[in-house]
């Protein structure tokens, strides 16, 4: 017997084919009974006849064999009638919510708490072929363009960026942190590639409780030398979205429809604005006074998101020059004035979504940078080293993937797009 994929049953009709995979939902209608079967693909109804039908209990593996037939009204216009039911594993009570609606009718905690079955449902599902998608053409766009990526490590001796928001560990009697970004590393490896890129989790122990943070997350990292300055970054940046959402386009058309995403809006490249015409833009227009600030609230990335796609028509937005002192001592000052930096954020659909840019290059300039901010040079002694034996001008950025599906699929907590969320509370499941 043909064992088939629920996708394939379209080219199989007329024929006699097995299908294995979980009961999704079952209904009866006086002696004809339907059940729709569930497998890691999508869906197919099969039809029972008689007097007498003992359908299986929702969840139950089972082994279906049945043949094709054409009928508009079933999910897909094709349907298994005459069908044979085979239990491979009986399951005998519910499900924490029910599993056969096109929506999970159920609250955010219980999302999370029960994650470990209700992440099988197609809504849930299609969110994480999603991200394994935007992953794909991430390294594909990459590896055809001369990347190579590594692993970096996530214990480590000195954290990335300073501060307390680290997880401190004690590693064999030491000190030890767990890694906030491949930051020092991608630096590190550009000296033995060039072009690399890390697609792997990073860890933030910031004691916050907001729908757009979490305190564990995928980071889509990339890193490239001989660049001309943080302009050079953008503009790989543009190329990789353009070619994940042309990604998502053809491969995951079903994923995209069952969830309602709306396809995002560039309108060729993506705008830009310096950080201090933001902040003229947003006191002018509403009247805020906000000349003078070091950083850009989510209320102003939300404003500059809507005036964004008002004036150049982009869900894109890039912001530039940001403040030195709420940038990392890694990054490059603007030459024509080092109070500015060579970085950016892109805002998507008025949140941020990457932080990027040039870096220092130079090791004289890291003595000084660190010293300047008051850090000792001697936990960074080996990263310090990459830049004493020669560096490129280079630069990247960090694109954090849940928040990414978050914003394309418009969900309102970034723990919706997340397959077991870490935060304050949350260590299960």
């Amino acid at each position: 017997m043909n064992t088939v994929k629920t996708t394939e049953i379209r080219a199989h009709e007329g024929q006699r084919v097995r299908l294995q995979g979980w009961v999704q939902t079952t209904r009866q209608m006086g002696g004809i009974g339907f059940l729709v079967l569930r497998d890691g693909f999508g869906t197919a109804q099969a039809v029972f006849e008689g007097s007498e039908i003992d359908l299986p209990f929702p969840e139950t593996i089972i082994g279906l064999t049945g043949t094709i037939q054409a009928n508009g009204q079933a999910p897909g216009g094709f349907e298994l009638v005459q069908p044979e039911i085979e239990t491979i594993t009986a399951v005998c009570e519910s499900a924490p919510v029910p599993m056969g609606k096109r929506e999970l009718k159920a609250g955010l905690p219980t999302l999370l708490e029960e994650a470990v079955v209700l992440n099988r449902h197609p809504s849930r599902r299609a969110l994480f072929k999603l991200s394994a998608g935007v992953m794909a053409a991430f390294r594909a766009h990459l590896n055809s363009n001369g990347f190579t990526e590594f692993q970096s490590p996530k214990l480590v001796g000195s954290a990335t960026e300073g501060g307390a928001n680290v997880f401190e560990l004690d590693y064999f009697g030491r000190k030890a942190w767990l890694a906030q970004s491949p930051q020092f590393y991608k630096q590190m490896m550009v000296g033995v590639f060039e072009r690399v890129y890390e697609v792997g989790p990073v860890f933030r122990a910031e004691a916050h409780n907001t729908s757009r943070h979490i305190n564990e997350y995928v980071s889509l990292d990339v890193e490239f030398g001989f660049i001309e300055n943080h302009f050079t970054v953008m503009a790989l940046v543009e190329e990789l979205f353009t070619a994940i959402f042309e990604h998502l386009a053809q491969h995951n058309e079903t994923e995209l429809k069952l969830l309602g995403v709306k396809m995002p809006v560039t309108n060729g490249s993506f705008p830009h604005i310096h950080f201090r015409e933001a902040l003229e833009l947003i006191t002018a227009e509403t009247g805020e006074r906000v000349i003078g600030a070091t950083d850009l609230s989510p209320q102003h990335e939300r404003w500059l998101g809507e005036w964004a796609y008002r004036t150049h028509g982009s869900d894109f937005l890039f912001v530039v020059g940001y403040p030195m002192v709420k940038r990392p001592f890694y990054t490059h000052p603007d030459p024509a004035a080092p109070e500015w930096s060579n970085s950016f954020d892109l805002l998507f659909r008025g949140t941020e979504l990457i932080t990027g840019g040039q870096r220092r290059h130079i090791y004289s300039d890291y003595l000084n940078a660190l010293a300047e901010a008051g850090l000792s040079a001697e936990p960074f002694a080996h990263y310090l080293d990459a830049f004493k034996f020669g560096m490129p001008p280079h630069g990247g950025f960090a694109i954090g993937l849940e928040r990414l599906i978050m914003q394309l699929c418009q969900l309102p907590n970034v723990k919706l797009a997340t397959l077991f969320p870490r935060d304050m509370q949350r260590l299960a499941p």
